[in-house]
């Protein structure tokens, strides 16, 4: 080979030398714009996606001293307390998020980086989630390092939990078809957490993991429309079974007693199907009136198996709603035992064998029309409850 040839090949294949790390630097500088645009789902279970940053100005991200003012420096109502949060009542005047009604939900320190990541996690699902059934994100801050704040939807009727067990003395019993509806909403909003429209981008579905009554917040009269709450149990994924984050203890962090599905128990192994579990537990104790553990320490699943397991399910029905149905007893009767048929496919042993939550809302409308019919149409295409 002359010199000249030599020469040629020397300069070709510096040339495409060259223009190879050019692709790659141009690929480089892609995928990190890529990653500055999406956010990754902190503490999310196997399979968490990447999902995108909401628009600017849709919700509001609070400082500090606003959350201070918001509960006057935490001395606010407070209505309710968790492991490492509290719930104030946002004091109106404020401004800003308490120019609508609120409560705020304080993350405070401790609990280490499990507790960190759970409140991550609900901060970024609520941040993307959107249903008339699922409580509303209107302001957050997450700019301190052991604390943050959510600021969330009113709900002035508290919990189904506390509307079914320990009901104001002048109060009547919720009535059947308030309970039969807000059973029909929940399993609507747990429908659409288990579809894969529930993420903003359009692939993710999410196992809500800690399904109770006392996670059912109930809005204004006269509709006391449902507000499933407290997301962070919950997971991502783009499969209907999650294994447990290493990132998390998922013994201690998912599945409230009483409502806890005993495959997840087994295995460690939560999917949509614990959720439909764990609606049947509510669905029986809306149904029965008593609570999923009893003050003997006992499941509910455990203490009325016999009586769902052989159908007609007489005498499960709530005795306080006796004389208070607002329809015949032959009705009643056969709506009670749709709801027991119903728990039992939900509280079943085998997960694979339980129906879908949407299976579920639809059976629901189906079996037990007070659901629908002793509601009146609304303008959005809602139905309205006739008070209590």
């Amino acid at each position: 080979m002359d010199d000249d040839t030599s020469f040629a090949v020397v300069v070709a294949l510096s040339a495409a030398l060259v223009i190879a790390l050019l692709i790659v630097a141009l690929l480089a500088a892609a995928a990190a714009a890529a990653v500055l645009r999406r956010r990754r789902v902190s503490a999310a279970g196997e399979g968490a996606a990447a999902v995108e940053e909401e628009k600017e100005g849709e919700i509001r991200r609070c400082s500090w001293e606003e959350i201070e003012r918001l509960t006057g420096n935490f001395t606010a109502e407070v209505v309710g307390v968790g492991g490492f949060s509290t719930v104030y009542r946002a004091i109106n005047g404020g401004g800003g998020a308490a120019a609508e009604a609120a409560v705020v939900k304080v993350q405070r320190s401790g609990g280490g980086e499990r507790r960190r990541g759970a409140f991550a996690l609900e901060l970024e699902l609520l941040r993307r989630l959107r249903h008339p059934n699922i409580v509303r994100l209107l302001a957050y801050c997450d700019d301190r390092e052991e604390e943050g704040a959510l600021v969330l939807e009113y709900a002035p009727n508290g919990t189904l939990h506390e509307r079914l067990h320990y009901p104001a003395a002048s109060a009547a019993p919720l009535p059947w078809a308030a309970r039969t509806r807000i059973l029909y909403d929940v399993a609507g909003a747990l429908a659409h957490l288990h579809s894969a429209s529930a993420s903003a981008s359009g692939a993710v579905v999410v196992v809500h993991g800690d399904v109770t009554s006392s996670n059912v917040l109930l809005g204004p009269l006269p509709r006391l429309r449902p507000l499933l709450c407290d997301f962070g149990s919950a997971r991502l994924g783009f499969s209907a079974s999650l294994s447990p984050s290493p990132s998390l203890s998922v013994a201690v962090a998912v599945a409230s007693p009483g409502y806890a599905d005993p495959f997840f128990l087994r295995t460690g192994i939560l999917s949509k199907s614990s959720d439909v579990y764990a609606f049947g537990v509510l669905l029986l104790e809306t149904l029965t009136g008593r609570p999923a553990v009893g003050s003997d320490g006992r499941n509910l699943t455990a203490e009325i198996a016999p009586a769902i397991a052989a159908p007609p399910a007489e005498g499960l029905l709530d005795p306080r709603l006796r004389g208070r149905l607002g329809f015949d007893a032959a009705a009643a009767a056969a709506e009670a035992a749709a709801a027991a048929e119903i728990a039992a496919r939900c509280v079943g042993a085998q997960p694979s064998l339980r129906p879908s939550m949407a299976e579920v809302r639809a059976l629901i409308g189906e079996r037990m029309p007070s659901a629908i019919s002793a509601a009146d149409p609304g303008s959005d295409g809602e139905k309205k409850m006739a008070e209590p």
